[in-house]
């Protein structure tokens, strides 16, 4: 099995946040990875060297400047009643609705879902934010959100 049952995952709480509701079919369309799966992910997808964002390294493509064209803000988006995405963001991840994404919080804590899903609940992910990137599979377009309330678009190799 790669899924968790969403009731299972120990962070589940942010997709039953009272203001930031998520419905039941957007909800049954939200996976936690195992475990395993989710390290696998990691592996294949962000790094074979560390296990966290913040622990990236010269060989890691999101540690190499030439990775990231730009950098915005999604805090100030994400505290407002604006429930798009960013502009910046929104634009450069021209992605169908269908994609599968993965948010990928460190190597244990993957979630899969489809880019629809995502960015219509884009808010309840980012309740932790200390670095977590969003991959789309067999894309190359990818997005790294930041403490700071920033994140950076760019392109992996």
């Amino acid at each position: 099995m790669s899924y968790l049952p969403v009731e299972q995952y120990k962070r589940a709480w942010i997709f039953r946040h009272k203001d930031l509701p998520v419905s039941d079919d957007d909800l049954a369309q939200i996976k936690p990875l195992t475990e395993a799966r989710a390290e696998q992910v990691w592996t294949q997808q962000i790094s074979q060297h560390c296990n966290h964002p913040g622990l990236f390294g010269a060989d890691d493509w999101a540690n190499k400047s030439q990775t990231w064209l730009e950098t915005a803000n999604w805090q100030q988006r994400w505290e407002s009643d604006e429930a798009a995405l960013p502009e910046a963001l929104a634009e450069h991840l021209q992605w169908d609705d269908a994609t599968v994404v993965w948010f990928c919080y460190s190597s244990e804590h993957v979630i899969e879902t489809n880019w629809a899903v995502f960015r219509r609940h884009w808010k309840n992910f980012l309740f932790f934010d200390d670095g977590p990137i969003l991959i789309g599979r067999k894309r190359k377009q990818v997005v790294q959100f930041q403490q700071t309330g920033n994140y950076r678009i760019g392109n992996r190799k």
